[in-house]
């Protein structure tokens, strides 16, 4: 946990705070990007392998997302560091969320409102809401879970996949593809890439490539997504689907489709592989799939590029509507409404300016952001 490798600017992070719990062998962290349109919003990731500096990058992700969402949240992010097998042992898990709960209980939901991340759910979110005690620590909560006639609206409903469904539909009409004629391929087929699978299939678009954590399943004659469902949840891998050819987990980024997703892993597109992507369109629905000089490759490559914080904010905007206490169907219309918003105004800059659509959101975002700042400091 070296803080020296947090990169500190006038944005933030504002806060960074390590915890641990003896009792339950417990380590975690809390980085609180920036609070100037509200409240800090981001998800709690558990992973064996999750550092501070990894928080502090996606902390700031969180601040571009909600600024460049128009919502009234700042930007934060959550990590608890946990073993495999604690991941994977329900009573053990349960024990090192609510001991993380209660660590910072003294920043929710004031100064933190938590949602789920990678190895957290609705479940998870249960636990934390109740150990912290306010209903509004924590959004993504289960559907079940209410307090004055406003309910949780989990992830699972899909918020984040159908935003990023709906960012690939602009993207491709930007390019002059009709969706319904599209190739796509997705990396990853857990909550993000399953729903954006869903979605997109439903449109019209053909699947041609999915991969998990055993490899990647390719058929250029496109995959059925019902089918493709049935078989990941009795074999537990896309890879046992048929008919299709199997590679490498890391070979989906290069196959030759129209349209690539992210979903999955931090940094999947790098410096061996950033010169084989064969796609149009990159739509980054995972957070921080690359780092900033791929992307500019990507960029002089011709490759148009949708931003994580801009394709993926349908969580976020999932979020602030259940903060609000309104009801999916309220979901579900402001997602589709914003996503579809705001990366239109993102390219659009992109092209008017001639550049890359991440320096288009980034400019956007800065500029409510400084604009919020500038209203905070004359409190």
């Amino acid at each position: 946990m070296q803080l020296g490798e947090i990169n500190f600017d006038q944005i933030g992070p504002e806060k960074v705070i390590v915890v641990s719990d003896k009792k339950t062998g417990m380590k975690g962290f809390v980085v609180i990007d920036n609070t100037a349109l509200g409240v800090g919003k981001g998800g709690i990731r558990m992973s064996p392998t999750v550092t501070i500096q990894e928080i502090a990058r996606l902390a700031r992700v969180m601040t571009f997302k909600t600024a460049l969402a128009g919502l009234p949240f700042g930007g934060a992010k959550g990590g608890i560091l946990a073993p495999q097998d604690v991941i994977k042992d329900v009573k053990r898990k349960e024990e090192y969320v609510r001991a993380y709960s209660r660590e910072i209980r003294y920043l929710c939901p004031k100064l933190y409102v938590a949602a789920p991340d990678m190895n957290t759910a609705e479940q998870e979110m249960r636990w934390f809401a109740e150990e912290n005690g306010s209903w509004k620590s924590t959004t993504g909560k289960p559907k079940d879970m209410c307090f004055e006639n406003k309910c949780g609206i989990p992830h699972e409903y899909g918020s984040t996949g159908f935003g990023v469904a709906h960012a690939t539909v602009v993207a491709a009409k930007y390019k002059k593809l009709d969706v319904k004629n599209i190739t796509f391929a997705v990396e990853g087929f857990g909550n993000v890439g399953y729903f954006a699978v869903k979605y997109l299939t439903e449109m019209g678009a053909k699947l041609v490539a999915i991969s998990d954590s055993k490899g990647t399943l390719y058929n250029s004659n496109g995959i059925n997504f019902s089918e493709l469902d049935k078989v990941k949840k009795e074999t537990g891998s896309v890879i046992n689907y048929k008919p299709g050819t199997i590679l490498k987990t890391t070979d989906l980024v290069e196959i030759d489709a129209d349209v690539i997703i992210t979903a999955a892993v931090p940094d999947v597109i790098n410096e061996t592989n950033v010169n084989k992507i064969k796609a149009k369109i990159v739509v980054e629905g995972s957070n921080i799939p690359t780092k900033p000089e791929f992307e500019e490759m990507l960029f002089r490559n011709g490759i148009l590029v949708v931003p994580d914080f801009v394709a993926n904010s349908g969580g976020v905007i999932s979020s602030y509507v259940e903060y609000r206490g309104k009801s999916v169907e309220d979901m579900f219309k402001l997602v589709e409404k914003k996503v579809v918003q705001n990366v239109k105004k993102v390219l659009s800059i992109s092209k008017k300016k001639n550049i890359k659509p991440r320096d288009a959101a980034m400019e956007l975002a800065m500029q409510r952001i400084a604009k919020a700042e500038e209203k905070k400091s004359k409190k």
